[in-house]
């Protein structure tokens, strides 16, 4: 996908976990998907990109992060790396993407089905930029990061867990 940038790595045939995320047929826009690729050809994440009908550009970026992958190794107040790759897909230039920083975060408990989830809002100094996080049972981290929009309870129910199968090659 071009919204993530390229990596020497062979293509990962597709990820060993299922995937939390919006379900395509739930998105009235565009969806698109991405791996991202371990030097071993292993699947080191899935990032997925909602874009708005019309050419509106992209509205929401939702990652699955496994564990051990180096897109979850950021600094203290680095922005996470789906809230970067949101940023450049808005085509913000890499200066303006630098200067976005982490500026608090606050746990809070969120139904999902029948499971209580506790999630990290992650406030950014970009106030445009909505970002949650939280860690599945199986250590995958999901991070949803939104563009001019807030993300509300209702998000959390369209959530579902998306099967591997469908990311495989």
């Amino acid at each position: 996908m071009s919204f993530l940038r390229r990596r020497s790595a062979a293509t990962p045939a597709g990820p060993d976990f299922d995937v939390l995320a919006m379900d395509p047929g739930d998105w009235p826009g565009v969806l698109g998907a991405g791996l991202l690729p371990a030097e071993d050809g292993t699947c080191q994440g899935v990032i997925l990109r909602y874009d708005l009908f019309g050419g509106r550009g992209p509205a929401m970026v939702i990652g699955n992060l496994p564990p051990g992958s180096p897109a979850r190794e950021v600094e203290a107040d680095d922005i996470p790396f789906e809230v970067t790759q949101l940023l450049q897909a808005l085509e913000m230039d890499d200066a303006s993407v630098d200067a976005v920083t982490v500026t608090g975060t606050e746990d809070v408990p969120v139904m999902h089905d029948d499971n209580l989830l506790i999630v990290r809002r992650v406030t950014c100094s970009e106030d445009r930029v909505s970002c949650v996080q939280f860690d599945r049972s199986d250590g995958v981290l999901v991070t949803i990061a939104s563009w001019d929009r807030p993300i509300t309870d209702d998000l959390y129910r369209l959530l579902k867990p998306l099967p591997a199968e469908l990311f495989r090659r």
